[in-house]
Formats: structure tokens, sequence, C-alpha cells
């Protein structure tokens, strides 16, 4: 039987990033039509495209001239919207998963050194969880794990050596195995989540780094949604996670919630 010697404070423990965001839940009120906005937003999470580079395909293209602080605020600011779209889809999939990965990777926020935790399935690549923090210890993998959970729990949770993990899979997850990582010789890699992990580099490094925890947190929370529900995989045959996980929606239902695929 396991037992631990190790105890956080349950004040330690914070709710996961991904469930604290600013901003609007509709279209209402807004200057442009919501296809535009939608555009643009495709634009720059699709993409590398910058706000300035979105500004002038939008007056070239449409002969609509929208500044790129607007387009920035877009970028940012709808994300309760799509949270809200991303917890209605939610129970129209299907995580019923053999194994998870978990990592941690490094982002700059107004110039300061911040964590990003992430939690991938790895049979539908879909992105499960995520938690923003300055700090690098257990109560972060206990944030980002307990949102994974309320999607359900898998037999196994594989993640890098990193002692962080430890207790907080074998609190959370009393029967789940937790495969251990060193690197590429191990029968078993944490290669699918530091694959996700360059994806979410190679978009990031255009941004040069966040300017505030909000907007930070805002803008991975937009980019996780369009990387689960809108960018198709090529690893998974043209499909996106959200696909693979189960989601059947007809046109009403895709008009709805902005997706086309």
């Amino acid at each position: 039987m396991y037992h631990s010697f190790f105890a956080w404070k349950s004040t330690a423990i914070e709710t996961a990033s991904m469930s604290a965001l600013f901003g609007k839940h509709n279209f209402k009120r807004m200057r442009y039509p919501a296809h535009l906005i939608i555009t643009a937003l495709s634009m720059f999470y699709l993409g590398k495209n910058s706000f300035r580079n979105i500004t002038l395909i939008l007056r070239t293209v449409f002969n609509i001239k929208v500044s790129h602080t607007t387009i920035s605020n877009w970028c940012s600011n709808f994300a309760p919207l799509f949270d809200d779209m991303r917890l209605q889809l939610l129970p129209m999939l299907d995580f019923d998963s053999d194994e998870w990965h978990a990592d941690e990777t490094v982002v700059k926020v107004a110039g300061v050194k911040h964590y990003l935790w992430f939690v991938v399935d790895s049979e539908t690549r879909f992105v499960i969880g995520f938690h923003l923090s300055p700090h690098r210890n257990s109560p972060q993998a206990v944030s980002v794990l307990n949102e994974a959970k309320k999607l359900g729990t898998p037999k196994s949770i594989v993640s890098d050596r990193y002692s962080a993990y430890n207790v907080p899979i074998k609190s959370l997850f009393e029967d789940v195995q937790h495969i251990r990582v060193a690197g590429f010789k191990d029968d078993i890699s944490n290669n699918l989540i530091e694959c996700f992990n360059k994806q979410f580099k190679a978009w990031y490094k255009t941004k040069q780094g966040f300017s505030s925890f909000a907007s930070a947190n805002n803008l991975i929370s937009m980019f996780v949604f369009f990387f689960n529900f809108v960018r198709p995989h090529s690893a998974l045959n043209g499909l996106t996670p959200a696909q693979v996980a189960g989601l059947n929606l007809n046109k009403k239902q895709k008009r709805k919630y902005f997706l086309v695929a």
C-alpha cells in the first residue's frame, strides 16, 4: 500500500487557470459582423499572422479597415464565448482513453518566466486541461490534473521524471498507473505531448511573450480551443481531436459553434 507523508495546504491549490477567463460571452454590440471576427481569429490561431498582418489581409481581401488593436482585443476578449462552446460540446465527446500525457513548458508573461502545464489525451490528441502559473511545483500539478479529471479517468498517466507529478497523480487517481519516462530509450515516451508543445511554441514565438497574465490565459485558452475543435491534424487523418473523440455535428450545429469542418 502506498503511504505519503507529503501534504499540501488546501490554500496552496489554485483552480486551473483555464477556468479563469475574462471578456465577452457573445457578439452583441460589435461594430463588425461575426463572420469577419471569426476570420480574424482563424488567421491568428491557425497560422502565424501578427495583428498587423491580419489588418493588412482584411483590408486587401475584404476592403475593410480594422485596426490591429481591435484585432488584438478580439483575439483575447472572446475567450469566454469559446469556452462556453467548449463546455457545451464536451458532453458529446468520449474520453474513454487508456493514456494521458502530462508536461509543462515555459512562457514569458510581462518578461517573467511562467510555467504552462498541459494534459493531453493520447488517443484523440485532445488537450483536456491546462494551467498557467509562475510556479513549478506539486500544487500546480494538482490544479491541472483536477481539471482534467472532470473529463474522466485514464488507465495510465505518462509524465517525465519531474517529481511534482508523483503525489498528485497517486492522490487524485488512486488506481491509475503513473508511467515516468526518462527519454527516447524508454518503451513508452512522452513524445506525444512534446510534439504538442512544439506546435504551441511555434505559435507562441510569433507573439514574443505575453503582456499580462489575464491576456496570456485568454490567448492560450483560445489556442487550445482552435487546436481541439477547429484545426485538422494530419496525424489524425485530417480530423480534429474533437472529431476523433466522437464529435459529429450537423450543418445547423456547425453554424451555431462556428465550426465548418
